[in-house]
């Protein structure tokens, strides 16, 4: 039979979308499925179990079964008219598909996958395809050895064999096992040969386009689904880069159809996991028809455009595309459109790609001017805790901009984030203590903070086994300490809270280390929150850490230190512990903040004789005399009183030299 002959029982029809589409799996940053991961899959997807138990069985079930039976006896003939007749009953539900699996016929189709008859291919392809996503099927049908039969038969030059052998594909996709089988195969390549269709086609009306191009249409959307449900696969993504997909997708991407944008998307997402393909979609230009696709109306296409923005919007040169391009409109539009609410991977989805795109000023601006704050507050009442852990991620970046604070007061959101505080999300937790760490720098809304006892319920967030959770909430600490109205009084009255917090530092996370420290330096500025923690050895604990060669955590630790100094014996025990030389050495750091917290340090330690000819001794004097010249004004302070106080021990020795 010809290339271009018509199967009239068994054709494809170009304009319709009999596979459904994979599940979303929204994922915060860093989540992916690797080749050796579980399949995505539901395990309660067409569960068998309770099928026909307490029902009659329907009389299809017999007739798919003599069906099936009349194709295993009967010849060629007998056996394509019985395919017509098994085409015209429902095939997707199933009691249809269990008659199929239990009679054998699954070993049947599979077989006829290596005839040559190409009426009997097509026929046992459109009965895979539509059985496939079936679970159980699609393992029974991987274990029979489908994979490389349909494989081989995306080379077929009859395009309606190409069409039907990707679209089962895609559905086989979804296994773990058929993703390994179809790159061990050469599957990979075949399906990327598929996505090469000329541009006209793409963006051409399907009225104008004649029957072959129509069919070229078809074979991109099957290929497109089939990478897609591939794509699950880490090793796949790398595969399909080394085989050249990404220049294809870019051109795919410009289509006009849905049914092509849908699976073109869907797969540019899923890829986008990958480091290769962020940039990829930067320099190929592929963000403004993300842009262009994220204003249709359709819920699915505009889902996985945000999942897109989500994954590449770390990076500031994309953050810069998408706002020029009007991402930052249609975001915001889609987050207030109340008929979205429902849809909860499209909200998780959209306001992801909102938090990602805020991490930057320009664009938290632009979401200033678009009113983008009280549509996210309103948004904190939602059920969904992916959404909210967005939300609040977003309103995190939004709150570093000091006007956007006072908004979310007035929008009533503290409360609602305050009340997050109790949720057991880790996710949430880690952003809703960032979130309330930039309010509390605004004095009204700290007062709102401290009235509903959200300090509190901050501290108790360093009891969370989560590291994260635990290093944003020493983060919060401090501005609300800082700002409290009574901050010394509101620390002493949580119970176990300044030994908990002193007990952190025996942590073996260094943000964790950091976090705490900087907690610790604000709480140390209370006299008698200051004899609290010495009394719990945060002396003995902060000498131990000062051996770290983490800058970060080296100017939080230097801070703290110097703070810790003013009570009874601390600068003596500093010394005694042997913490002085170990912070002399901070001064070769690179890291301005680091020489800052250290000539702090340095200075409220001086104030004790021996431990300035500790210092003297480490070299300290050379760094000193740098850095009194610093255009830091806390930094040069501080070191001119450092060498303040060693000069006028020198001039004490030398006067008792004289007496002698």
């Amino acid at each position: 039979m010809a290339e271009g002959d018509n199967i009239s029982t068994f054709s494809v029809d170009g304009g319709q979308d009999t596979v459904g589409l994979p599940r979303i799996v929204m994922v915060t940053e860093g989540s992916d499925t690797s080749a050796s991961s579980p399949s995505s899959t539901s395990s309660s997807e067409d569960n068998w179990a309770d099928l026909i138990k307490s029902s009659e069985i329907p009389p299809e079930y017999w007739h798919i079964q003599k069906l099936v039976k009349y194709m295993k006896a009967g010849n060629q003939t007998a056996t394509m008219v019985a395919l017509s007749c098994l085409k015209d009953h429902d095939l997707t539900i199933e009691v249809n598909q269990r008659a199929i699996q239990e009679i054998g016929g699954l070993e049947l189709l599979v077989n006829l996958l290596e005839t040559r008859d190409l009426c009997c291919i097509l026929g046992g392809l459109a009965v895979l395809r539509d059985i496939t996503p079936n679970i159980e099927i699609r393992k029974k049908v991987t274990d029979l050895g489908a994979i490389p039969l349909l494989v081989g038969l995306l080379s077929d030059p009859a395009r309606d064999v190409q069409i039907l052998a990707a679209e089962t594909i895609a559905n086989l996709g979804r296994i773990r096992k058929s993703r390994k089988f179809c790159r061990k195969f050469g599957g990979i390549p075949k399906l990327i040969d598929l996505l090469d269709i000329k541009e006209r086609c793409l963006i051409t009306q399907r009225e104008e386009l004649n029957q072959d191009e129509l069919q070229f249409l078809d074979i991109s959307r099957a290929g497109a689904k089939a990478l897609w449900s591939m794509s699950s696969s880490q090793r796949n993504r790398e595969a399909m880069r080394k085989y050249g997909m990404i220049p294809l997708i870019a051109r795919i991407l410009k289509t006009i159809h849905l049914d092509v944008a849908v699976p073109a998307v869907g797969l540019l997402q899923l890829c986008a996991n990958e480091t290769s393909f962020q940039l990829a979609i930067q320099t190929e230009k592929m963000v403004d028809d993300l842009i262009t696709h994220l204003a249709n109306e359709d819920k699915d296409l505009k889902t996985y455009c945000s999942l897109a923005i989500y994954k590449c919007a770390s990076d500031a040169i994309t953050r810069d595309m998408i706002r020029e391009a009007g991402g930052l409109e249609l975001l915001v539009e889609a987050a207030q459109d109340s008929t979205n609410r429902a849809n909860k991977p499209l909200m998780a989805a959209v306001t992801g790609a909102l938090w990602k795109c805020a991490n930057s000023d320009a664009s938290v601006k632009k979401l200033d001017n678009l009113g983008a704050v009280p549509i996210l507050v309103r948004l904190l009442d939602d059920e969904n805790d992916g959404v909210l852990t967005n939300v609040a991620g977003a309103l995190a970046e939004c709150a570093k901009y000091p006007p956007n604070r006072d908004k979310i007061r007035i929008a009533k959101g503290i409360p609602m984030l305050i009340h997050h505080l109790n949720n057991t999300h880790k996710p949430l937790l880690e952003n809703v203590p960032l979130v309330l760490m930039e309010c509390a720098r605004e004095h009204n809304c700290m007062i709102e903070i401290d009235e509903l006892d959200g300090v509190r319920l901050i501290w108790s967030l360093l009891k969370n086994d989560s590291k994260k959770v635990q290093t944003n909430a020493a983060l919060a600490l401090s501005p609300c300490v800082q700002n409290a109205a009574d901050s010394g009084e509101m620390v002493r009255s949580f119970v176990g809270a300044l030994e908990l917090t002193v007990d952190l530092l025996d942590s073996d996370d260094h943000n964790v280390l950091s976090a705490v420290c900087a907690a610790i330096a604000t709480i140390a500025r209370d006299h008698e929150n200051l004899a609290v923690i010495s009394d719990h050895g945060v002396v003995a604990k902060l000498s131990k850490l000062v051996s770290t060669t983490d800058d970060h955590l080296r100017g939080n630790l230097g801070v703290a230190i110097a703070y810790c100094c003013d009570w009874a014996q601390n600068r003596q025990e500093f010394g005694k512990r042997g913490a002085i030389t170990p912070l002399v050495n901070y001064m070769t750091s690179r890291d301005p903040n680091v020489h800052r917290a250290t000539a702090l340090a340095l200075y409220h330690l001086s104030f004790y004789s021996i431990n300035c000819v500790t210092m003297h001794a480490a070299g300290v004097v050379q760094f000193l005399l740098e850095t009194i010249g610093s255009k830091d004004p806390i930094l040069q302070e501080a070191s001119a009183g450092c060498l303040c106080n060693i000069r006028k021990l020198a001039l004490a020795t030398e006067k008792i030299k004289l007496k002698q």
